[in-house]
């Protein structure tokens, strides 16, 4: 995924991995690039992302789980209790 720039030229985002990263940037004189920093780390698709117009926010789509149920509730005589709480009269 290629970086990006935030609309003012001034950071420069870009992915390493799981980590989305920022790097502010001089380039008057001479081209200086400060220590990059974390902005957030998680599961997010290898697409695309885009800085918005104010340089405020990344959009990037995160992953869904895909875990499995580890439990299971079972509700017996719901009907019942349905009538109970929701009675038609």
């Amino acid at each position: 995924m290629a970086p990006g720039w935030d609309p003012h030229g001034r950071e420069l985002y870009y992915r390493n991995g799981d980590k989305m990263m920022a790097v502010a940037i001089q380039t008057r004189q001479t081209f200086v690039a400060a220590t990059p920093h974390l902005l957030f780390a998680g599961p997010y698709r290898e697409g695309p992302y885009e800085v918005a117009a104010d340089g405020r926010f990344i959009m990037i789509e995160q992953v869904q789980s895909k875990t499995s149920a580890t439990e299971i509730t079972l509700v017996t005589n719901w009907f019942e209790e349905l009538k109970r709480r929701v009675p038609t009269r």
